[in-house]
């Protein structure tokens, strides 16, 4: 089977067909995905994130759960319902269909994060979950970490981190939980890749890679480097810059708001990539028709703020 989130990246923003003028570059993009799929699994695919974007969850729901019969095994199926009942508040439902997504790819960032985000809602533990997803996976308790101190929750990012082995990772986010946990909870200036000067960096010859794919506007490679590069340095607000650029340009504006959003939280005291960010989401929620939100973004870079 075809790359699955390749698939959800590209069928996503696919919903833009029913009401304005990016619908057929994106279609377009999306077919070369699709081939293995059947006219049904599609159209009931689409139609339900277009009634998800129109907060009709209870459509969507019924859609995508056709969707389920149709291709039961489908990972992204399963993310997309644990989000449509996380919208209609739902968090039972959407925390079954979660654990679903995240045990079919528990390194998964993105589908620990969904998850995480649901048991937050319910204020429930950590804890009350350990024992239904593959807890002991290195990387997913490292995705669990990062989330969580996403999310501002220092002390329980610092317990996961103490269930892990040494690596580079867990010594910077080690430092950054304890400086956020000294200042009460507010994060201390942490230097950016920009302030970097070392050459041989890797992060910064992979910043530079991802500049250079930028300008060529060859954003079909970038949509892979950045991920992949993400996935290495899930601390770096570059790299969420760089991956949330591919997708606003691959035909998932959707996921790429989603991802320049969760950049902003990693960044501090760099007002040029910050701008960036912004003129992305700014792309980006035009793109899936949110004007006032496009404007919003539009307005902070004219402003300075």
């Amino acid at each position: 089977m075809k790359n699955v989130l390749l698939l959800w990246v590209f069928l996503t923003a696919s919903i833009l067909m029913h009401c304005d003028t990016y619908a057929q570059e994106e279609q377009e993009s999306a077919e070369v995905y699709l081939d293995e799929y059947t006219d049904e699994f599609q159209e009931n695919f689409f139609e339900a994130l277009k009634q998800k974007g129109i907060q009709n969850y209870d459509r969507a729901v019924d859609l995508f759960l056709k969707c389920k019969q149709l291709e039961p095994d489908n990972s992204v199926v399963d993310y997309e319902l644990a989000k449509a009942y996380l919208l209609d508040k739902k968090y039972i439902q959407a925390q079954d269909y979660a654990v679903a997504a995240l045990l079919s790819k528990p390194e998964d960032y993105w589908y620990l994060d969904n998850l995480l985000t649901i048991l937050d809602k319910q204020g429930s533990p950590i804890e009350g979950i350990k024992q239904r997803i593959p807890y002991q996976n290195e990387k997913l308790r490292q995705n669990m970490a990062v989330s969580l101190f996403r999310m501002k929750k220092y002390e329980e990012a610092s317990n996961v981190l103490g269930t892990m082995e040494n690596s580079g990772l867990k010594t910077e986010l080690t430092r950054k939980i304890n400086d956020s946990l000294e200042k009460g909870g507010q994060m201390q200036e942490v230097r950016t890749v920009e302030q970097r000067n070392n050459s041989n960096d890797p992060v910064l010859q992979l910043q530079a890679t991802m500049e250079q794919l930028i300008s060529a506007s060859n954003f079909k490679k970038l949509l892979s480097e950045s991920q992949e590069a993400l996935d290495t340095y899930p601390l770096q607000p570059y790299f969420y810059y760089a991956y949330g650029t591919a997708l606003n340009n691959t035909g998932n504006a959707s996921k790429g708001v989603e991802v320049l959003l969760s950049g902003l939280d990693y960044l501090l005291d760099d007002n040029q990539l910050q701008n960036k960010i912004y003129k992305q989401l700014s792309a980006g929620y035009a793109k899936i028709g949110d004007t006032q939100k496009a404007n919003e973004y539009l307005n902070k870079i004219n402003s300075g703020l």
